[in-house]
Formats: C-alpha cells, sequence, structure tokens
C-alpha cells in the first residue's frame, strides 16, 4: 500500500507571471531560495508543527489565517482540489436486502 507523501513546511509564493501558488517543501531555507532564484515574490512559507499531507496541510494553512486576497483563493482552490481527488478514491456500497443464511443439515445438528 503506497502512504501519501508528507512535508514539513508550506505556503504561498507569486511567480513572475503574477500567479498565486501554493507551494509544499520539506526544507524552508532551500524552498526560499529556489522560488526567489525562480524570481517570485510574496512568499510566505512557514513550517508545520509536524509532517502533514498535502491535504492536512492546506487545512492548517485556513486555520493559521491565510484566507485573504489572492493567496486565501489559491489555498481554497487548493483544498477544494484535493479534496475532490480524495472522494473519488471512496467507494460506496449500498446494500438492498440482507439474505439470511439457511440451515444445512450440518448447522441444524449443531443448534439442536
Amino acid at each position: 500500500m503506497a502512504t501519501e507523501k508528507t512535508f514539513t513546511v508550506a505556503g504561498t509564493a507569486t511567480n513572475s507571471d503574477g500567479t498565486v501558488k501554493v507551494r509544499f517543501a520539506n526544507d524552508l531555507v532551500a524552498r526560499i531560495k529556489i522560488l526567489n532564484k525562480n524570481n517570485c515574490t510574496n512568499i510566505n512559507l512557514v513550517e508545520l508543527p509536524r509532517a502533514m499531507t498535502k491535504m492536512e496541510a492546506l487545512q492548517h494553512l485556513q486555520t493559521l489565517g491565510i484566507t485573504a486576497g489572492d493567496a486565501g483563493f489559491a489555498v481554497a482552490n487548493k483544498l477544494a482540489e484535493k479534496a475532490k481527488v480524495a472522494k473519488k478514491g471512496e467507494v460506496k456500497i449500498k446494500a438492498t436486502r440482507v439474505v439470511a443464511e439457511s440451515k444445512t443439515p450440518e448447522t441444524q445438528e449443531a443448534t439442536a
């Protein structure tokens, strides 16, 4: 069974073309260096309290109050996207009726 990857850093950054994206990493300093090298601005990364999946990290970002402006919009959109993917993996089972097990001669002797 595959385990979902976890991250220790999450946040938002604005690309050089003006789009805001949610970012995930395991090394805060290295990630900031890469974003600066790629001319990203408004870098807002936080260290998470523990290693988290992307879904957990997005929920944590919302609890921190990253809900205003483009950054909040990016977090909300990514969270909705991850929730949709997680829901796709769920299996729904609907039972229409239950059939009682019939007694065979062996089970009748055991109950007698």
